[in-house]
């Protein structure tokens, strides 16, 4: 009995593979389609809009949420009681009362 070699040699896979590669790659760039001379210009025009548009967002976002915060916080100053409030109705201070004086 003789016993074939049926594995091809490595340069052979290697070149085979490489074949292969070459023909998807020439498949997936024949889909592509050809890009005109101001496709750069016109992409990269939108892109500065949409940028400029997500900032000016952003700035009016953090303008609202700060005069919303301000108007928050002077509502609750203002609806503060006038009267003072029981820790500051006495005298002394409520420690200083509290505690036991010492004797001489």
């Amino acid at each position: 009995m003789t016993h074939q070699n049926t594995t091809p040699s490595p340069g052979a896979s290697a070149d085979r593979t490489e074949r292969e590669l070459r023909e998807a790659l020439a498949a997936l760039a024949g889909g592509v389609p050809e890009a005109t001379p101001d496709t750069y210009r016109t992409a990269r025009g939108e892109w500065l809009r949409r940028e400029r548009r997500r900032r000016l967002v952003l700035a009016v976002l953090i303008t609202v949420v700060f005069a919303l915060a301000t108007l928050i916080g002077l509502w609750v100053l203002n609806h503060a009681p006038a009267e003072p409030g029981v820790i500051f109705s006495g005298t002394g201070s409520p420690a200083a009362t509290s505690l036991p004086r010492p004797h001489p």
